[in-house]
């Protein structure tokens, strides 16, 4: 139940896009929520990179995957605030809507690309797709979702400082108030993105092999949880060996007596993991205490128009979190061999935008129509990015072939 008087109040909402009756059942945000979940949008999110292309491994984090941990750790905090649970789950779930193939390689192919014609970053895109790609009503485009929502979907990492030309179009219908902070909720999304997101690339760094154990001994934050876990590890009595069957293909389990040592270090990992995640919760909900206690907020309006953020990091883990990410650029994401795929998913967006831009009649049937319909080029060039944005990794490299390769049907 929502105690906090900084929380949103449904009975304050501005309301949606186009009006429609109130649910019986559900909450404004309860609603929101389960239009995002339901979204064509969120599905595809299942085969959409986080660090490694979907075909690199089946157990590896995904965009959807990601979406799910951020949702749990902010609606936790939200429980802890006395804030409202649902929308801070639906703005975690919605956060990454607008991502592009092949994670931040494909964004950044496609900014590039789009530079002309009115630029390209997910978070406006994620906008987009909620409000204009996604159609699934007869009444209207889009999920017609809150404006609380719509404000903590575009303003959960702050003010929007650069405004591109369709999102100030956006809000001359519609004003978002880009200038201020977004809600409580929404910024705890935010935070729970940056935690899922160390916890789970260390994880699934180690499980490709890019990263060991021991690369970690000098990380802030995660060199204590290493050691911590390792302690703990050391006074329990050995574990029996468990055999699956051979030819398990179960992720983290063990086929055969001699992946024992292996299983010992996968515990370790989770483990570590657990008390990575555990120490950036824990200071975030003794930080963002600190700072209601000094803000005394008496509405969400005063969360919107405080001077900073109100939820974050003390400034002490605030530094250890700018070093994890570091450590991840440096070790994981500039790692050779997520180089050579980055270089790679950038080639095929890079080259699919080329072709598509300076062909249009290439598109699919709906794509091409809505190429036809746009008033200029930079309207047509937006289509082809809203095509290439709503791809799959899959999809995006079938495309390119079928684009690219004379022997793979059109």
């Amino acid at each position: 139940m929502v105690t906090a008087p900084f929380a949103v109040n449904a009975h304050a909402s501005r309301g949606r896009l186009y009006d429609e009756p109130a649910s019986p059942t559900r909450s404004p945000w309860q609603r929101d929520r389960d239009r995002v979940i339901h979204s064509s949008g969120f599905r595809r999110l299942q085969y959409k990179t986080q660090v490694f292309i979907n075909h690199e491994g089946d157990f590896f984090r995904t965009r959807l995957t990601h979406s799910l941990e951020v949702a749990q750790i902010a609606r936790s905090m939200a429980r802890h605030f006395g804030a409202d649970e649902d929308i801070t789950e639906a703005i975690a779930l919605a956060h990454d809507l607008g991502h592009t193939p092949f994670g931040h390689a494909g964004e950044d192919a496609l900014s590039l690309a789009m530079e002309p014609w009115g630029g390209f970053d997910h978070n406006t895109q994620a906008l987009r797709q909620v409000t204009v790609l996604e159609q699934r009503y007869l009444q209207f485009d889009g999920l017609n979702l809150t404006w609380e929502t719509l404000e903590g979907l575009v303003k959960h990492n702050g003010p929007v400082s650069h405004v591109s030309g369709w999102l100030r179009d956006y809000t001359a219908a519609q004003d978002l108030e880009l200038h201020t902070f977004a809600s409580l909720e929404a910024q705890l999304a935010a935070l729970a993105d940056d935690i899922a997101y160390h916890g789970h690339d260390l994880d699934d760094g180690i499980k490709s092999g890019l990263l060991t154990l021991d690369d970690l001994v000098d990380v802030p934050v995660v060199s204590d949880a290493l050691r911590e876990a390792r302690r703990i590890a050391a006074t329990l009595p050995p574990r029996p060996v468990t055999s699956f069957g051979a030819g398990s293909r179960t992720g983290d389990a063990p086929t055969t007596a001699s992946a024992s040592i292996a299983t010992q270090d996968q515990r370790l990992r989770h483990e570590m993991v657990r008390r990575i995640v555990h120490a950036l919760v824990s200071d975030v909900l003794k930080q963002t205490e600190k700072n209601l206690v000094a803000l005394e907020p008496k509405s969400a309006s005063d969360i919107r128009h405080a001077a900073k953020p109100v939820v974050s990091f003390s400034p002490a883990m605030g530094e250890a979190n700018a070093q994890i990410r570091s450590f991840l650029f440096a070790n994981l994401y500039r790692h050779w061999k997520v180089k050579r795929m980055t270089h790679k998913a950038k080639h095929v967006v890079a080259e699919l935008f080329d072709t598509l831009g300076s062909s249009p009649g290439l598109l699919p049937d709906g794509w091409r129509e809505q190429a036809d319909a746009a008033a200029d080029e930079a309207g047509r060039r937006r289509v082809v990015a809203d095509y290439l944005a709503s791809m799959t990794d899959r999809f995006a490299m079938e495309e390119h072939r079928r684009l690219t390769d004379l022997s793979v049907p059109g």
